[in-house]
């Protein structure tokens, strides 16, 4: 797994919001041609919704309390779909700006513009493929989550303090309609840490392997780290390249997309553990394992009770 990455993507000012250029400036990456993903907005938002963006982003300005746009924006948006569609075909990892997953048909959310992930799987599932969505940011993916909500097609995953922003994502929401079954929201307590994050992968893998997807589509948001600004989570720099090392362990064809992650200073090692992790080499930069106090776990065990009884209709 490769980056994906443009200068164009610095070029979304938000002056000195905490989703800001810096955020891909630290990561000090090369760039390189990157697709226009225009033309394919149409497969999950609204012409009503796009044609808000373009007008806002002429003159620079907000499009809801916590997303803000500048001139450039609207390009940098477009780019950053196509730069996850390109990531969707070669198996890579699209560092973009703005970031997607809380993004919904028809309106933005948490500094997210346009769905990158959510649009790349559209596409995939329109050439007849089964998709897992395996979302390891702090914050759940609610754009994501609800475009595919009634979906059979895509698994969804998540892992996610809650409460927080965006407000949802509770054990007991598990799809709708043919997609009963179909979403995972592993809602974790404020202060869990590694161990509960690893508990949570290896009790659904099973799902997730029975599911037989094609590809896996990953939301790669880096805010779980216990010093990030946002959050209340508690992972270690080393649980990112464990993620990275059980993705490739136990599935095939991944490509990667980025969303949160807002501590400057650990932000590239925790991104370039991922990739070693992912890529199969030797891990970068270790610390401490972290444990959830007993309180947490204890809550933890009582949401993961609710989850397993919802599942089990669907997933015997």
């Amino acid at each position: 797994m490769k980056p994906i990455y443009n200068k164009i993507f610095l070029e979304h000012d938000t002056g000195m919001h905490p989703e800001n250029k810096r955020r891909l400036e630290v990561l000090k990456l090369r760039s390189n041609k990157v697709l226009n993903g225009e033309r394919y907005l149409y497969l999950v938002h609204s012409k009503k919704y796009i044609k808000r963006v373009k007008d806002t982003c002429s003159n620079g300005g907000a499009l809801d309390i916590d997303t803000f746009v500048s001139r450039k924006s609207y390009e940098a948006s477009v780019y950053a779909v196509g730069a996850t569609i390109q990531a969707s075909r070669s198996g890579d990892f699209a560092f973009v700006r703005p970031p997607g997953h809380h993004a919904y048909p028809d309106k933005s959310s948490g500094f997210c513009v346009f769905n990158n992930l959510a649009i790349s799987v559209k596409k995939l599932i329109s050439e007849g493929k089964r998709v897992l969505i395996f979302d390891f940011d702090g914050h759940l993916g609610d754009g994501v989550e609800r475009i595919f909500y009634d979906s059979d097609k895509v698994l969804y995953f998540s892992t996610h303090q809650y409460p927080a922003f965006p407000g949802h994502g509770f054990v007991d929401e598990v799809g709708s309609g043919k997609g009963k079954g179909y979403t995972i929201n592993v809602a974790l307590p404020p202060g869990a840490a590694d161990d509960l994050l690893f508990k949570s992968f290896r009790k659904f893998l099973p799902i997730m392997k029975r599911f037989e997807p094609d590809v896996v589509a990953i939301s790669a948001g880096f805010d779980g780290y216990s010093g990030d600004l946002l959050l209340d989570l508690n992972y270690s720099i080393g649980s990112f390249y464990k993620i990275g090392k059980f993705l490739r362990d136990n599935f095939n064809f991944m490509y990667a997309t980025f969303e949160g992650g807002y501590n400057l200073e650990a932000l590239p090692k925790c991104v370039l553990n991922f990739l070693d992790g992912i890529n199969g080499r030797k891990q970068r930069y270790k610390d401490k394992i972290t444990r959830s106090s007993l309180e947490v776990r204890r809550e933890y065990d009582k949401r993961l009770k609710i989850l397993e009884k919802e599942l089990l209709r669907y997933w015997k």
